[in-house]
């Protein structure tokens, strides 16, 4: 039986301190990895000056008992997107072995401390959960009041094109996001989700439908409930043509979207449009598809940048 493997990725992101653009002040990174994860090659290309930071998990999937841990420090000022190099396999745990037919459970740990004016952007691709497959991811964010955090997760439930479902398997997740005031840290957001079982097929649930996602994004407080409120209409809007049920609701500060469905393409082209309009909002440059992503479809529809 394989042994636990503990792969880290540690990374700080700051600002460079010279540029040969005046206008623009790169935002650079340090990273520490431990097998299976790497820091492929980072661009910070961008006519901002955001920092792209795809991470490779160099094993050929998850098995029961691996444990991964990230950890994020964005410094102030700081502007950076991070996404995985492909999307992540999680193989079956529950009866593969005569010693633990129960299975074993794989776990993703993210910690993220977003300081003072930066702008942090989670979108990895897929996670592909095969059946039987045990995975519990847990994200904490510390983000300052004056900065902005969106995370995107999405999950196929089985291998679809294998006619297969995750059966005994369960995925759980769990997102905490915390900001400092005058009482000290108190919760932003908090979102703690599990799929098996009865809530595959439950109405209330999945229904049978193998993908879930949700995009969560929370702003700088700065942002004006009036303006939230537009977009929520805009999101809602950016719907039409698309394939799954979504649905998109207003947080205190921010906005939560989710999907449910069959096609992961249909998810990821109504996360790209929030995530254009959130970029449009705050009158920052229009997000591009980063060089590890495959997909070359246009999702755009008629989401433009401001002038």
């Amino acid at each position: 039986m394989k042994s636990q493997w503990h792969g880290t990725c540690d990374l700080r992101l700051f600002k460079s301190s010279r540029s040969n653009n005046k206008d623009v002040v790169k935002t650079i990174h340090q990273a520490k990895c431990n097998a299976p994860l790497k820091v492929m090659r980072v661009f910070n290309d961008k006519k901002d000056g955001r920092c792209e930071i795809p991470i490779l998990h160099s094993a050929g999937g998850i098995v029961g008992g691996d444990q991964l841990t990230i950890n994020v420090n964005a410094e102030e000022d700081s502007i950076a997107i991070c996404s995985s190099v492909a999307a992540q396999k999680v193989y079956g745990s529950r009866g593969r072995s005569k010693l633990n037919p129960q299975g074993s459970w794989a776990n993703q740990k993210c910690f993220f401390q977003i300081k003072k004016n930066s702008d942090f952007e989670w979108i990895p691709q897929e996670l592909i959960v095969y059946q039987g497959g045990l995975f519990e991811q847990n994200m904490t964010v510390n983000l300052d009041p004056s900065s902005s955090f969106l995370c995107v997760d999405l999950v196929r439930l089985g291998r679809t094109a294998a006619e297969e479902q995750l059966g005994n398997g369960v995925w759980r997740s769990s997102l905490e996001i915390f900001r400092d005031n005058n009482q000290g840290k108190h919760y932003e957001f908090s979102d703690r989700l599990e799929l098996s079982g009865e809530a595959l097929k439950s109405i209330h649930g999945l229904e049978q439908k193998p993908v879930f996602g949700s995009l969560t994004w929370i702003t700088p407080k700065k942002i004006k409930q009036k303006d939230l409120s537009d977009l929520l209409v805009k999101c809602r809007e950016q719907r039409a043509g698309l394939e799954g049920f979504m649905t998109c609701s207003l947080l205190e500060n921010g906005i939560s979207a989710r999907y449910t469905g069959s096609s992961t393409q249909s998810a990821r082209f109504w996360f790209y449009r929030i995530w254009s309009l959130t970029r449009i909002l705050r009158k920052l440059s229009m997000p591009e598809y980063m060089r590890i992503w495959p997909m070359q479809e246009n999702p755009s529809r008629d989401t433009k940048c401001p002038s």
